[in-house]
């Protein structure tokens, strides 16, 4: 799909003030607490050299879906409180009541209301709605974030937490598997749920707080661990939280001699584009080498506002890699992935992962054959630039790390010779003997 930026209304967002939720124990988003931001305002490093400031780019009612979803459910809602993050977050889609008022259910969605008790809850931001067809159940946006009843199957080999993240957790939400990095949780609070999440065993229940003693447990074990020298924030979306929060818990972890790097693991640039603002862009670029780990999964999310956050993120020096999941029915197929790394190089963001789909419970109308994600690789590797194709991996159940895969370009040998096949299939050989001294 092409992707431009028309003329417009000013995003502006309102000054920061709690959301407020009260249902299916979300954790909220961060409220301000005056000693919060006391102590970030000691520990907050002073930005160095002069001010950047970032353009305030405009983005209006940008196609004829989304002006008929605004007219015909938030009819009154102003531009600015459309693209005010806060305002989207608090609005967000979460009973059965509000989806029926905006798409017509399938007998399969609405049994996942009204036949057992959903794991994962519902939440979907007005902005991400937009994107959800409203009578076609098979959409892959539509599947990916409205629940159905094949949720509450299970299967042979699925497990609510098959990476084993519970067992190799020192510290409460703290997971450290590889020898050099660890990954921190800061929340559950997201404002969009992935139906296929890997952490649906405890996204969205309020199980895990971004609490200063909780937080404080983690340091201390990152302190007292030299080999660490990467931290991975997630969570839930750890851009939920505000920016006094976040800056604190980016100044504690560069107050940390051995942290190398930072990176945070979002999916806020695809579906609550309007949280990216100047403000959080300022902030965050005081912490570099700090890198981003978005989480696009179909073409359909790579929209002029997507657009609009990845440029802001990307100019602020912040590299930018996707993390895609390989789910059946949603971007299994060459051509559906290729436009997707395509748009995604467009919006200076580079294809990092295609994940395999995790077993966790209730999955397997979400997992593809491994053969399925060869074909792929084998669909991109050649036929476009290497930039666009993505590390085909297996994250190994039960803790063992990711594991990549890849199509079979060793043939083998013959003699010292090794033969190898290229992207048309055609073969060719490769000398490996040594050199021969004249």
């Amino acid at each position: 799909m092409q992707v431009t930026i028309k003329k417009g209304e000013p995003v502006i967002a309102s000054p920061a003030q709690p959301v407020q939720e009260a249902q299916e124990g979300d954790d909220d988003p961060p409220d301000h607490n005056p000693c919060l931001k006391a102590a970030a305002s000691i520990s907050t490093p002073k930005p160095a050299g002069r001010l950047v400031r970032f353009p305030t780019h405009r983005t209006g009612i940008l196609s004829p879906a989304v002006r008929s979803f605004r007219k015909r459910h938030f009819p009154n809602v102003p531009n600015k409180l459309w693209n005010d993050w806060q305002w989207q977050t608090s609005r967000r889609i979460r009973s059965l009541s509000q989806l029926e008022s905006m798409i017509c259910l399938s007998d399969d969605e609405r049994a996942a209301f009204t036949r057992t008790e959903m794991v994962l809850p519902l939440g979907i931001t007005p902005y991400y709605m937009t994107l959800v067809s409203r009578d076609d159940p098979n959409q892959p946006i539509r599947r990916t974030v409205i629940p159905t009843i094949h949720e509450t199957a299970r299967s042979i080999g699925e497990a609510d937490d098959p990476l084993g993240e519970d067992g190799m957790s020192p510290i409460p939400g703290l997971v450290h598997r590889y020898p050099d990095r660890v990954l921190l949780l800061l929340s559950d609070f997201c404002s969009t749920y992935c139906r296929y999440c890997t952490r649906s065993r405890v996204v969205g229940h309020g199980g895990i707080h971004h609490s200063r003693n909780r937080l404080e447990l983690a340091f201390a074990y990152i302190e007292q661990t030299s080999a660490i020298r990467d931290v991975l924030l997630s969570g839930g979306d750890p851009l939920m939280l505000g920016e006094e929060k976040l800056s604190w818990i980016l100044s504690r972890l560069r107050q940390i001699p051995h942290v190398e790097i930072l990176r945070i693991g979002t999916k806020v640039p695809a579906v609550l584009p309007q949280r990216i603002t100047p403000r959080l862009v300022r902030m965050l670029r005081q912490y570099h080498p700090l890198w981003m780990s978005l989480h696009f999964t179909h073409p359909d999310e790579c929209t002029p506002e997507a657009l609009r956050s990845c440029n802001m993120l990307a100019d602020a020096g912040i590299p930018l890699g996707s993390q895609t999941v390989l789910l059946k029915g949603v971007n299994d197929s060459v051509e559906t992935m290729r436009s997707l790394v395509h748009n995604l190089l467009k919006m200076r963001v580079r294809p990092y992962y295609l994940y395999q789909c995790d077993p966790i419970t209730g999955s397997a109308h979400f997992r593809t054959p491994i053969e399925k994600g060869l074909e792929i690789i084998r669909g991109l590797r050649g036929f476009t630039t290497g930039y666009a194709v993505p590390t085909y991996v297996v994250d190994a159940p039960g803790g063992g790390g990711k594991i990549p895969l890849m199509p079979d370009y060793v043939v083998g040998r013959e003699d010292d010779v090794l033969v190898l096949r290229n992207y048309k299939n055609q073969l060719y050989q490769y000398p490996e003997s040594g050199y021969i001294s004249i």
